[in-house]
């Protein structure tokens, strides 16, 4: 009897905890390794401290998650922090009533909160023209450069000098191919790699003002002369077989985890996936450049996400949201995560952090993404923040499928991504005046 009457007490102490608990919920986009990643932060937070319980849900892509995100808080039962992919940002901005800015929620919640503690390239980003941070960094990227080195030696290359420039990436592929590798070259997420990353670091325009950072009136400008001449130097190299085209977003990147593909260019997100995975010797470098541009290399931009917060929600949701994004900026924490992913640092303090470990000695090339972010910027290469982007970057990847599958030229499918672009962009612009 006792012993029953012990047990009925321990359920009704554990129901009053579970019941003090303020449960955030929190929806990613982060699978595989990222994936654990993410739930990893969830526990040890939630480890750290009783009050709070952030709840970690995959519900699918970026555009997928976003899309969700938007129904559900029409209907009102949106997520508390919503992770948004980078080119969503001009559209969460404009979202009037559906967010809380994150330096609100983080001062209201009685916390100290300095965006200038935040790595620069990466804080400007998501802050507002008043100064304001709208949203929290999260898994930063930035687009790297990723080779085989295994591969590269079997085709006579030298393993331990990645090539730096286009014309040096064109004759290392045709050694590859000639070696007999079937995928010299692959690329994922075609429109930020190598048009959006591609245009800051040759310091060129994306789009106008400003790649739209300074007004909502920005048209796009990617069928400049040297846009042309890279997308059909990458065409020229699609119909010789030196480039393989391997799908949309992220898709590729398992073809070079298996081997299959030699180069890929793609996210410093990808790191993990390829320290995990890769049965290889491998070598991250950066991104490959036009030798003869003037002011070439630049920056790169930022990729990845960030976290949203959610309008509507009670104020005990808010300090739990706020205690979590105290704790994800902890340098240790920071530091941890950008050592596991590859994403950036998001914090100086991080990267020093990192640094003093001695990591960037003992794994050589996870520095690249930094370096390349932390470079001086320019009016062309501070980022691109443009209004129905999601949607322009389905067209980017549908004109250029057209022109790797020899159905447009370079410059055809170019013009049709600015003529496609700026009618989405127009779109945007009336419904976001005033």
């Amino acid at each position: 009897m006792k012993l029953k009457r012990y047990a009925v007490a321990l359920a009704a102490v554990l129901s009053l905890t579970a019941q003090a608990q303020t449960e955030i919920q929190w929806w990613h986009s982060m699978t595989a390794v990222n994936g654990e990643w993410v739930n990893d932060l969830a526990k040890d937070f939630n480890a750290s401290q009783k009050d709070y319980k952030v709840v970690p849900t995959y519900k699918g892509q970026y555009d997928e998650s976003m899309t969700a995100a938007i129904a559900a808080f029409r209907a009102g039962n949106a997520p508390d922090i919503l992770q948004v992919f980078e080119v969503g940002t001009a559209t969460m901005m404009a979202s009037k009533g559906a967010i809380v800015p994150v330096g609100k929620v983080m001062t209201d919640a009685g916390y100290k909160f300095d965006p200038a503690a935040y790595v620069p390239a990466v804080a400007g980003y998501y802050t507002a023209p008043n100064g304001q941070m709208l949203s929290f960094p999260f898994n930063s990227s930035t687009t790297i450069f990723y080779i085989n080195k295994d591969a590269f030696k079997a085709a006579g290359l030298d393993p331990n000098k990645p090539p730096a420039t286009w014309p040096e990436v064109t004759l290392a592929a045709a050694k590859l191919k000639a070696s007999g590798h079937k995928c010299p070259l692959t690329l994922a997420w075609q429109g930020w790699t190598q048009l959006e990353s591609f245009s800051a670091w040759h310091n060129v325009e994306f789009a106008s003002k400003q790649n739209g950072l300074a007004g909502l009136d920005a048209r796009m400008k990617v069928n400049s002369p040297l846009h042309v001449r890279h997308i059909e130097n990458l065409a020229n190299m699609a119909k010789q077989g030196l480039f393989i085209y391997k799908g949309r977003n992220s898709v590729p990147q398992a073809a070079f985890t298996s081997g299959e593909c030699a180069m890929i260019q793609t996210s410093a997100g990808f790191y993990g996936d390829v320290a995990k995975n890769a049965k290889f010797a491998y070598a991250l470098a950066p991104m490959p450049y036009y030798p003869d541009v003037p002011g070439a290399p630049q920056n790169t931009v930022i990729g990845g996400a960030s976290l949203w917060v959610m309008a509507g929600k009670p104020a005990s949701h808010y300090k739990g949201v706020a205690a979590f994004f105290d704790y994800l900026s902890k340098p240790e924490v920071q530091s941890a995560s950008h050592k596991r992913t590859g994403y950036l640092p998001i914090t100086t303090a991080a990267f020093k952090l990192t640094e003093q470990s001695g990591f960037y000695k003992e794994h050589p090339g996870t520095d690249v993404a930094v370096n390349q972010m932390i470079r001086k910027v320019t009016d062309k290469s501070r980022g691109i923040r443009l209004g129905n982007y999601v949607q322009i970057r389905t067209i980017e990847d549908e004109e250029l499928e057209q022109v790797w599958a020899g159905k447009k030229t370079a410059k055809e499918g170019l013009d049709a991504i600015v003529k496609r672009g700026n009618e989405l962009l127009e779109r945007f612009e009336k419904a976001n005046k005033g």
